[in-house]
């Protein structure tokens, strides 16, 4: 699943290459990723503007557009790319890592595109169909970017009540952009167990966190994403935890199937 690192890139490939285009068609008509609008009422929306700037927050992007015209916002849900294709056979594309790779000119899996005057198009190709795009998109509801997230509002996120800091990492509303991979490779580098309530972590706990999160995130992105970090390989059955060797442990946290190091991420006690 596309996670901040992903997202960004799909955003700077936006930002790289969809910018002061102008819109002369717009194909709308997939009425699931497109809910709730009709087919037509993004297309009428668009057609005729520009993209402006690309914005991210957490997992979410959104793009402004001139002249007054409404904000777009874009989704990668599961699986989701940016892709943009150009007259001339050039191609970009940025967000989800599929391990088989996508082969340039498949947009079988097209859910949404934009057609440029120049005859370039912007697409979202997404296999599972779980994407989302909408008009004016509700943002407020996110929390701080894990990506800038500063440590008085890190604090403020992670240390409120006591769910277990896994399911705290993984809730939107508190830090937006830690999905399942990433929120395992934050706690492997704190050497926190996943479970932990958050009103048990210590000061030095949280402080560890915040720079596993930093670290993390900016690893991801440098590198191609989430797939790219540490500990990801060594989420499977028989692996040993790759700093100390000890074996990997798995189990539920949140509802999300977790993985951590038997040896280093112990619970108190």
């Amino acid at each position: 699943m596309p996670e901040l690192p992903e997202v960004e890139s799909a955003r700077s490939v936006i930002e790289r290459a969809a910018l002061d285009r102008t819109i002369a068609d717009v194909d709308d008509t997939d009425t699931y990723v497109c809910r709730p609008h009709k087919p037509g009422e993004i297309r009428d929306a668009l057609i005729g503007h520009q993209l402006v700037a690309a914005h991210r927050r957490g997992k979410s992007m959104w793009c402004e557009t001139a002249d007054d015209g409404p904000v777009l916002g874009l989704h990668l849900g599961m699986s989701g790319k940016i892709v943009i294709a150009d007259p001339d056979g050039t191609e970009i594309d940025g967000g989800d890592y599929w391990e088989r790779g996508r082969e340039q000119g498949d947009y079988r899996f097209s859910r949404f595109a934009l057609t440029f005057e120049d005859g370039g198009t912007l697409l979202l190709v997404d296999p599972r169909r779980l994407g989302r795009v909408t008009l004016d998109p509700q943002l407020e509801l996110l929390g701080p970017d894990a990506a800038t997230v500063t440590p008085a509002q890190f604090r403020e996120a992670v240390t409120k009540g006591s769910a277990p800091i896994k399911a705290r990492l993984l809730d939107q509303h508190a830090i937006a952009g830690i999905g399942n991979l990433l929120a395992d490779e934050i706690l492997w580098r704190a050497r926190v167990h996943p479970a932990l309530p958050v009103d048990d972590l210590a000061r030095a706990d949280v402080d560890r966190l915040l720079r596993a999160t930093r670290g993390a995130v900016s690893a991801a992105i440098e590198h191609g994403g989430v797939h790219t970090l540490k500990v990801i390989p060594f989420r499977k059955p028989g692996a040993q935890c790759p700093r100390d060797h000890a074996p990997m442990a798995r189990g539920k946290v949140g509802g999300r199937t977790t993985w951590w190091c038997s040896a280093e991420q112990q619970l108190p006690g």
